[in-house]
């Protein structure tokens, strides 16, 4: 048992170590800043593609997907913008102005490359072009899945009313709706992570070597998104520093603490690799 311990006492010290070399501190604000102006191409774009499935509720869905996790004094001056945008009736996604948003929302996808090629030692000789449009692949699946589980959102209601006329000491749907929409965020957030990991970074990696990082990132996550929330309760006073601003730094600061966590979880992957997996013998790779 001290073995296993001892072996990931050097796995996260061998991560930070390189962490540092990489610059891990300032490509995080990078990826970021790219997020927050991502953001809005990415859910302009995503309005227009849902405008035609005529889905009343995909702005609520949507908000509360993405930011029911966040502190409330990091979400609240970004999603209610948010919300103004998805309420507007959009249908131009494949216009020039709808390819450019989707140009511009795709460089969210590759400052994540950016910071996973770095932390996986990769140089990426794959040509622009390819990158470009494996990122145009990322956006438009990231909306197709939104936009499925708006449906779902439409559609369980339904089912569990069906459910409940069978049998109706069974939980009502107000109840259980929480349940469901944390079990849906965090099965986006594992298979976003993972095909992050494995497919943005140039080379190869196994679903079961990205994991550790995966699930350190998911964890640290959830666990920062409380103290965030506890520290702007107790003790930021940010509207005095950035006035009109507050709302936006907040969020940017907020961003820039998942950045952190996602690259550190990647670097712990890494480490992994040249240090071994705890509690295995034979694993060191040289």
């Amino acid at each position: 048992m001290g073995s296993y311990f001892l072996g990931w006492f050097d796995v996260l010290r061998d991560a930070y170590a390189k962490f540092n070399r990489d610059d891990g501190w300032a490509i995080a604000s990078h990826v970021a800043l790219s997020s927050l102006f991502a953001l809005f191409p990415f859910l302009i774009f995503a309005t227009s593609i849902a405008a035609f499935f005529e889905l009343g509720g995909f702005a609520d869905d949507v908000v509360h997907l993405i930011f029911d996790y966040w502190p409330a004094g990091a979400s609240a001056a970004i999603a209610t913008e948010v919300r103004s945008i998805l309420t507007e009736t959009r249908g131009d996604f494949l216009t020039l102005g709808g390819l450019l948003t989707l140009y511009f929302a795709s460089n969210g996808v590759e400052a994540l490359r950016v910071a996973l090629n770095r932390s996986y030692r990769q140089e990426d000789r794959r040509p622009f072009w390819l990158l470009r449009l494996q990122s145009f692949g990322f956006v438009i699946l990231s909306i197709l899945v939104l936009i499925i589980i708006t449906l779902l959102f439409v559609l369980l209601p339904l089912a569990w009313q069906l459910v409940h006329r069978y049998l109706p000491d069974f939980v009502s749907w107000g109840d259980a709706v929480w349940l469901w929409r944390f079990v849906v965020a965090v099965t986006v957030l594992v298979s976003a992570l993972t095909t992050s990991h494995l497919f943005l970074p140039a080379g190869r990696r196994t679903v079961r070597s990205v994991l550790p990082g995966v699930f350190f990132t998911l964890l640290c996550w959830m666990a920062a998104s409380l103290a965030f929330g506890w520290y702007l309760e107790q003790f930021a006073n940010y509207v005095s520093t950035y006035a009109g601003l507050a709302g936006a730094m907040i969020g940017l600061i907020f961003l820039y603490l998942l950045g952190l966590i996602f690259i550190f979880g990647a670097e712990i992957n890494a480490a992994i690799g040249r240090v071994g997996r705890p509690g295995r013998r034979g694993d060191r790779q040289n």
